[in-house]
């Protein structure tokens, strides 16, 4: 998954962080339960595993907290749906908060004023917002669907 995120064609044709210039998008900018409140928010990011298959040596890093052998890879999207930055490469240990501040130092650049929308597993920092830490939002939500 390394290779196939960060390297050309996919990174290069699919993978570009918003511009100063780029207008609100469509989603928030048409829906009044969302625009103002959400106008200066560039999409949401969040962490996710992939099965690998790492050398004995390094089986122990990448075992997550589930116990299974995976890669971290931190992904960022906006409301149409595409991919604006992705992190990848990291053992199955590694988590949100460390991924997103490394992303900081490096490479990953978010405007001044705008942020993305994230889980409590990230820093409040001025590039995320995150929701109220008390309360488990999406559970009660999505159970009643039948997906679990």
């Amino acid at each position: 998954m390394l290779r196939t995120f960060s390297l050309p064609p996919f990174y290069t044709d699919y993978v570009h962080l918003p511009a100063a210039g780029d207008p609100i998008v469509p989603y928030i900018r048409d829906n009044p339960t969302l625009f103002p409140f959400f106008e200066d928010t560039i999409g949401a990011i969040d962490g996710t595993h992939f099965a690998c298959s790492p050398t004995a040596a390094e089986r122990a890093a990448a075992r997550d907290y589930k116990g299974g052998i995976t890669q971290n890879c931190l992904a960022a999207c906006n409301f149409n749906l595409e991919f604006v930055y992705i992190f990848s490469g990291w053992e199955g240990t590694a988590t949100d908060s460390a991924m997103f501040n490394d992303a900081r130092l490096t490479d990953l650049q978010i405007l001044p004023g705008k942020y993305y929308l994230a889980d409590t597993g990230f820093p409040s920092s001025l590039g995320t917002i995150i929701p109220f830490q008390g309360r488990w939002y999406h559970l009660a939500e999505w159970g009643c669907v039948g997906l679990w």
